[in-house]
């Protein structure tokens, strides 16, 4: 039995396990198997799991998970691919977000994945097929229809052995062949092995990028944990802390320096105000041994060009007090012309907030900026975190959200309380009518129905009336 015989035997063997059955009337797939002489020496050789609804052999439409092999120890292509007669089935399933979503996480730079896998038009890029030039005859006639591709350099090598397992597991969920929790789990498994998508500590990343960028904007859906991640990267620090929060009336003089009336003075007298921002920077410059945060909660609910006026130009990147050769005077003679080393600011913008104003780009180049995105967490305590209902939010979104309604998803505060039926109550009267608002605004339509099924499955209640 030769390599690709025995591949061919490790594929089928793969789909078996992920709950896959090709024995009997009731298959989830028909293997092709193009791998004869003669399709080998003039190209075109393949084999691979198609739709059950295909012809065992000739032109075929829809989804197919197919590997492109090479009878010398050369590279091969391992690929999800569409049919030549293009689709007929498959039109809304390669449509979804999350199955690009899916492939996209498990291509390296070895391989590549289309922008939409609607497209069956454009060629693979020239960068990917330089690499394997044994391949070019073969992927003459199917270089359009290419979704995602993967380089094999050795198929049974164990590097090459986890890409096919992983590319199959992923067609195995888009198929839906896992019948029970442990084949769903074996899957999953399989897939986060060449995941490119890793956990990452959002507390050590965080702490990371304010002590190198100084000015940082946490950004996130609500519930991700930003104004507490704020305030633990400050206690971090063991920094001296300001909050404030941003509203439609926040001004100049509210955060920075303004006058008032006096009203307890017997004749019109005006005050000064020193705003927040004022009284932080003062303090940083006072104490230069001393690490001071200035924590702004909601950054974008306010006019920013209004708000920091002049001081725009103190936040520029790297700007060093001896650099500083303008001096700005942010209010009753006090002149700066540098933000002191040792302060920071650390703000946070809600990003399912579509109101709020729109961050120009001269404050985007000079904030870094670090996504929160809803996970898992653990509770200690007399709370529960319910992740059932939170992975059954994640899945929704993950495969019915564009990039732009990804950002959507509620955070994980959501999902936690003390109770089952505090955790109903959250449900009922919080995530409902949230994703009744999402849907009247026109996002997330094609989820409704799997919303509509989470609502009445969990607590009885429709998504309409």
């Amino acid at each position: 039995m030769g390599k690709i015989e025995r591949t061919i035997e490790f594929v089928k063997e793969l789909a078996k396990n992920f709950g896959a059955k090709n024995e009997d009337v009731l298959n989830d797939y028909i293997f092709r198997n193009n791998t004869k002489e003669d399709a080998l020496n003039q190209g075109g050789a393949f084999f691979g799991l198609i739709s059950t609804e295909e012809e065992p052999s000739g032109p075929y439409h829809d989804l197919s998970l197919v590997i492109f092999p090479d009878r010398e120890n050369r590279p091969w292509l391992i690929s999800l691919i569409v049919g030549s007669l293009g689709f007929k089935n498959d039109y809304e399933l390669a449509s979804l977000p999350g199955v690009r979503r899916l492939f996209s996480s498990i291509v390296s730079e070895n391989g590549f994945c289309k922008t939409s896998f609607l497209d069956i038009e454009s060629s693979l890029p020239k960068q990917l097929t330089s690499k394997i030039p044994n391949l070019g005859k073969t992927l003459k006639n199917y270089s359009k229809l290419q979704l995602a591709s993967e380089i094999i350099w050795d198929p049974e090598s164990e590097a090459g052995k986890k890409i096919i397992a992983g590319f199959i597991a992923a067609y195995a969920q888009l198929r839906n062949f896992p019948g029970n929790a442990e084949q769903r789990k074996v899957v999953s498994k399989t897939i986060s092995e060449i995941s490119r998508v890793k956990n990452v500590n959002d507390e050590e990343e965080a702490l990371r990028l304010v002590l190198k960028r100084k000015f940082v904007i946490l950004q996130g859906a609500p519930g991700t944990g930003k104004t507490r991640l704020a305030k633990i990267i400050s206690n971090k620090l063991n920094a001296e802390t300001f909050f404030t929060q941003f509203h439609a009336e926040t001004s100049y003089s509210d955060f920075i320096y303004g006058i008032k009336p006096n009203l307890e003075a017997g004749e019109v007298t005006y005050i000064e105000q020193r705003g927040i921002f004022y009284e932080s920077l003062k303090k940083a410059k006072e104490n230069p041994e001393k690490k001071v945060v200035l924590i702004i909660d909601e950054i974008n609910r306010a006019n920013l060009s209004n708000i920091l006026g002049p001081i725009f130009y103190l936040f520029e990147y790297q700007l060093e007090e001896k650099e500083g050769l303008i001096e700005i005077d942010i209010g009753g003679n006090y002149k700066v012309n540098a933000i002191p080393s040792n302060y920071y600011v650390i703000s946070t913008m809600n990003t399912a907030d579509r109101s709020l104003a729109v961050v120009d780009f001269a404050l985007r180049r000079r904030f870094a900026w670090y996504t929160l995105k809803p996970h898992v967490i653990k509770v200690i305590g007399k709370y529960k975190f319910f992740k059932e209902d939170f992975l059954a939010f994640s899945e929704i979104f993950n495969w019915y959200a564009s990039s732009e309604e990804l950002p959507l998803q509620p955070g994980q505060a959501y999902f936690i309380a003390e109770t089952e039926e505090e955790m109903k109550d959250r449900i009922k009267y919080e995530l409902l009518p949230l994703i009744r608002e999402y849907l009247a605004e026109g996002i997330l339509v094609n989820a409704k129905d799997e919303f509509a099924k989470y609502f009445y499955d969990r607590i009885g209640e429709v998504l309409f009336e």
